[in-house]
């Protein structure tokens, strides 16, 4: 009897996703994540996967801010992030990461910003995970249609997934073999093994003048790409949500990485301030108590 669609008996222990090292020994260098805005499908509540909506109008705004954000990282509060504009932004090349990648490149070349023309690399490594018969469709009617699938997905996603989307496994060789080409280009030029200030924070430092690479991606991806960089298990695929425009940074400190920021959306401050009044107007024009 056949598998049903999107689920599939893996061989082997493929909890763990690959075994070979991936952060160089010695690397001194700083990874931030970045998710896009908001998409058209977000809003209207659909599953995307590499299905290629824009951002919504609210999308935009978010990625407006999120590229202000990155462009002035020492602003007080300061981000964690090295002095000096990114070596690159390398992006997932679907409408929504696109546009948000340009806004921060164009917010970085500004020149009370950074100054600075910071290439922009599309990377198809780091698309959206393959949601198959999923993509495009609304929620509500996966839920009905696939429930069952859908339950294993949000249970165990190494064992089952979309009908005709990606597997866990199946992404995380695709986005390792890029992560690799961005670590090597990190590394390019750089010397020393130290660790580099105090692993405890608390203790003030100046920016470090290391290098740094700004990644623009998606929540299911990037997922799966912190797993990569910090070697946990596949198995730990749902620990870490990403926010629309959220910024995550990884440090990495003489080749042992480790979680510096999770999932800042303070930037976005203004854009909860402005719903919430819209929100209490429309609350005082009903007439609701």
């Amino acid at each position: 009897m056949d598998d049903p669609p999107g689920e599939r008996p893996l061989s082997g222990d493929i909890s763990a996703g690959s075994t070979d090292p991936l952060v160089p020994a010695g690397l001194n260098a700083t990874i931030v994540l970045l998710r896009h805005g908001e998409s058209a499908w977000v809003a209207e509540g659909r599953f995307q996967g590499q299905g290629d909506p824009d951002l919504s109008p609210e999308g935009g705004r978010q990625a407006a801010l999120a590229a202000t954000r990155l462009a002035h990282p020492h602003v007080v509060p300061a981000l964690p992030i090295p002095a000096g504009p990114p070596l690159e932004i390398r992006h997932s090349p679907l409408l929504r990461t696109a546009t948000t990648a340009a806004a921060v490149a164009a917010a970085m070349a500004t020149p009370e910003a950074m100054g600075a023309q910071v290439p922009l690399i599309p990377d198809r490594a780091f698309m959206e995970i393959g949601q198959g018969e999923w993509e495009g469709r609304h929620t509500s009617e996966i839920e009905t249609r696939w429930a069952d699938i859908l339950a294993g997905w949000r249970r165990d996603p190494l064992t089952t997934w979309a009908p005709g989307g990606e597997s866990l496994p199946d992404v995380d060789s695709r986005v390792r073999g890029s992560l690799a080409a961005v670590l090597a280009h990190l590394g390019a030029g750089t010397t020393g093994t130290s660790v580099h200030g105090s692993q405890v924070l608390g203790y003030d430092a100046p920016p470090s003048a290391e290098p740094w690479t700004l990644l623009v991606g998606h929540d299911g991806v990037f997922k799966i790409t912190l797993l990569a960089l910090l070697d946990l298990p596949l198995a730990r695929f749902w620990s870490f949500p990403f926010a629309l425009c959220g910024i995550s940074i990884v440090e990495i400190r003489a080749g042992r990485a480790r979680l510096r920021a999770h999932n800042l959306t303070e930037h976005l401050a203004s854009l909860e301030t402005e719903r919430r009044r819209e929100l209490d107007e429309a609350r005082s024009r009903s007439g609701a108590l």
